[in-house]
């Protein structure tokens, strides 16, 4: 990550965040479109968007570190693998891809490029719900880089094809990804009315994540033994 300028891992956040909610949203029509089952659209959603996860971040890793989350993007400034003058410039970039994501996702379809979306997600459950995704994912990440760096891509596209399904938020964790997916009136929108609980409970989970996963990844200390006087 550290041989790529600011430039390139700005555009491989951007295009990562991009490509993966243009892959969220246009799962979602294309689901719609194809059968009236939910279970089942939820189903195609969740298997394109584990599968792009794995293939986002074993190519864009090398270059940014492949955050494609505020949250991720936060967590590594506060242990300090994000230097702090680049946080500001990873989060645009997410932002500004997650929403292009949209945008491209939408005119694939034929939809118009922005729409506000209508769909209700609300209440403590929801909000729970993503203080459980996220912490999961930032712990799943923080644990995979420490124990089994190459495995991470395919641990984080398989927590998050099983979190889809065990919170029942269908697991956002993902600010800047809500955010895109807010100026959605599709399957996976997000009223914006209702952006604010969730941006605030997935920073919450994320930094409950580095406090106790950071302790838990701590080697305790070791007692040295007295040495004997001569």
């Amino acid at each position: 990550m550290n041989t790529f300028d600011l430039p390139r891992r700005f555009a491989a956040e951007a295009l990562g965040t991009g490509l993966l909610v243009a892959t969220v949203v246009g799962s979602g029509i294309m689901a719609e479109t194809l059968t009236h089952d939910t279970a089942l659209a939820l189903l195609g959603n969740t298997l394109a968007t584990g599968a792009m996860l794995v293939v986002l971040i074993t190519i864009l890793g090398p270059i940014s570190g492949a955050h494609l989350n505020p949250a991720v993007s936060l967590v590594f400034c506060f242990n300090r693998s994000l230097p702090a003058r680049d946080l500001l410039a990873y989060l645009i970039a997410q932002v500004v891809g997650g929403i292009a994501g949209t945008i491209a996702a939408h005119l694939m379809f034929a939809l118009p490029a922005l729409e506000v979306a209508t769909k209700l997600r609300a209440g403590p459950a929801q909000w729970f719900s993503e203080v459980v995704a996220t912490f999961g994912l930032v712990a799943v990440i923080l644990a995979g880089l420490r124990f089994e760096r190459r495995a991470v891509p395919w641990l984080v596209g398989l927590y998050i094809t099983a979190a889809y399904w065990f919170t029942a938020s269908t697991s956002f964790a993902n600010p800047a990804v809500a955010v895109a997916r807010s100026l959605t009136n599709t399957f996976s929108g997000i009223r914006p009315l209702d952006l604010p609980g969730f941006v605030v409970a997935e920073l919450l989970g994320a930094l409950i994540a580095l406090a106790l996963i950071g302790w838990l990844l701590r080697p305790a200390a070791i007692p040295q033994p007295l040495k004997a006087e001569p």
